[in-house]
């Protein structure tokens, strides 16, 4: 039995050897001892660059020359947990929003306390300052304390902007912008197009055709007889 016993001893030590042995052998090939990091940490996405695919859409002149106020009523709704904008409102959570246009940024509402981020901004409120704020925030004012995410959608924006507009007063608008000439429309100039224009040579081309039209015949012309002589009353 002790002979037996011994050959199990043996074979159990064995293994293990060969265990740690495998396992010693495995850690050196792969580097376990010494695990490498990535020379940049980090997973990689390929993701479009900033502001690619994004359409610029209408320029916000064009927005607001069809601006509704009434379209801007219903999305301020989002905004009334926050901001009172009849004359003389109270303050809430945010300032008071009537007359806003025109205002100093982050001074309009006396009392209010308003973040430095916002007090310290600068500049007045307009239409193109109000667009930036009212699409996002946290970008117009880095650090202010208004948690509202913004609107993505420019003619909420434009909508918003004519309501407030309607509660107070606001600067004249921007213009739109002058629709660009599509690629290959062409536009007649001077002494461009079919017969004699003022200012330009008439090319050979135009006087062939100005010859060709119809010419005035003096009504009282004497017709000839055949030996060349004048008939007259003819």
């Amino acid at each position: 039995m002790d002979d037996k016993f011994n050959t199990a001893a043996g074979w159990v030590l064995f293994a293990g050897i060969v265990a740690l042995g495998s396992s010693i052998a495995s850690g050196m090939y792969f580097h376990a001892d010494k695990p490498e990091s990535p020379e940049e940490p980090g997973y990689f996405i390929d993701a479009p660059e900033e502001g690619a695919g994004e359409d610029a859409g209408p320029d916000l002149g064009t927005l607001l020359a069809s601006a509704d106020a009434a379209a801007g009523e219903k999305v301020f709704a989002k905004c009334t947990a926050c901001h009172t904008i009849n004359q003389g409102g109270a303050n809430g959570i945010g300032p008071n929003l009537y007359g806003v246009f025109g205002t100093t940024i982050g001074a309009h509402a006396p009392g209010f306390a308003y973040s430095s981020a916002l007090a310290d901004h600068g500049g007045q409120w307009n239409w193109e300052t109000m667009n930036e704020w009212l699409k996002s925030p946290r970008a117009f004012a880095s650090g202010t304390k208004m948690s509202f995410a913004g609107l993505s959608s420019p003619e909420d924006r434009a909508n918003v902007m004519e309501y407030l507009a309607a509660n107070g007063g606001a600067p004249a608008k921007p213009a739109p912008a002058a629709p660009e000439a599509e690629e290959g429309e062409a536009v007649d100039g001077a002494a461009e197009g079919p017969g004699a224009i003022e200012g330009g040579d008439t090319g050979s081309v135009q006087a062939a055709g100005a010859m060709g039209d119809d010419q005035p015949v003096p009504s009282e012309q004497g017709a000839t007889t055949n030996d060349g002589a004048t008939k007259p009353g003819a």
